[in-house]
């Protein structure tokens, strides 16, 4: 595998990056993660202008034009030889000094990962997951915008960690006031009769690519998406349950702290939006390979 460092590709075993990188010290950078299949980047510019946004909300200079990022993701899928898998950029503040002080970061550092990915085995995908609430709670906006993909994941691994141990495939993050967030690593939608919900951003769910996806594939099903405040019960009591992500796609949820929802079983409106979702993935691609 190669990987692309600073305009530079360098073997698996090869890629370094400095210990004192503020990415590693502090967290302090941005990511994003983008999917291909078939030799097309799915919604590749989206994903970029996403990524340029969360850089310019923490003040981070990545030292190149979008048009540049595309091109190094499209070249670093060419240079391992993939059609089909998932990309991993990660802009770090680059190396400075052991202080917090993010402006003795001389340069901001570009990885770009091109390689494969199945989070979930293929079972859940016809069966549905199961989900746990957790305790750990999303940041309030104040604190950080859920709209910025920091490198700074730990308030969601812990959360992932709490699902796990409680048996669950996926974990539901509530926000301070005990609002429906987001999962650990994905958005959430409820389906009610006609109706199709999904928390609204400033209730602490990022504003994902498969998410906004989703918004445009219920349009075309006369269903459009409500962005509302809601709480586990319009879960617990939701006909159907789906979430949606880069590496997850568009996944049935079937059952929430021990509860079914709706007669336990992915339903018809969540299998809609996954095969149109799936038709998607081809017609919203930009080609590598030309």
């Amino acid at each position: 595998m190669k990987i692309y460092i600073d305009g530079t590709f360098t073997s698996e075993g090869d890629a370094k990056i400095s210990v004192f990188d503020h990415g590693l010290l502090y967290g302090d950078g941005v990511f994003e993660g983008i999917r291909f299949y078939s030799g097309g980047v799915y919604k590749l510019p989206e994903h970029i202008a996403r990524l340029y946004d969360s850089a310019k909300a923490i003040h981070l200079d990545i030292g190149i034009s979008q048009d540049e990022m595309i091109e190094a993701t499209l070249a670093t899928i060419r240079e391992n030889e993939l059609h089909d898998g998932y990309i991993r950029l990660v802009v770090t503040r680059g190396a400075g000094g052991l202080g917090l002080n993010p402006f003795l970061c001389e340069k901001a550092s570009v990885i770009i990962i091109a390689s494969r990915i199945q989070l979930y085995p293929e079972e859940k995908y016809t069966n549905g997951l199961k989900m746990a609430t957790c305790s750990t709670r999303r940041p309030a906006p104040a604190a950080l915008s859920p709209s910025v993909k920091s490198l700074n994941y730990l308030n969601n691994v812990m959360a992932k960690v709490e699902a796990i141990n409680a048996g669950g495939d996926e974990g539901l993050m509530l926000n301070e006031q005990g609002y429906v967030a987001e999962c650990t690593g994905d958005n959430i939608f409820v389906i009610k009769g006609r109706c199709i919900s999904t928390p609204p951003v400033s209730a602490g769910a990022l504003p994902g690519i498969t998410r906004g996806a989703i918004f445009d594939i219920a349009v075309s099903l006369g269903r459009p998406v409500r962005e509302e405040m809601f709480t586990r019960y319009e879960i617990y009591t939701a006909d159907e349950c789906f979430l949606t992500g880069t590496a997850a796609e568009v996944i049935p949820a079937v059952e929430l702290d021990g509860r079914l929802i709706g007669d336990g079983k992915p339903g018809p409106i969540t299998a809609e939006c996954m095969k149109l979702f799936k038709d998607s993935t081809i017609s919203c691609a930009t080609p590598v390979y030309t």
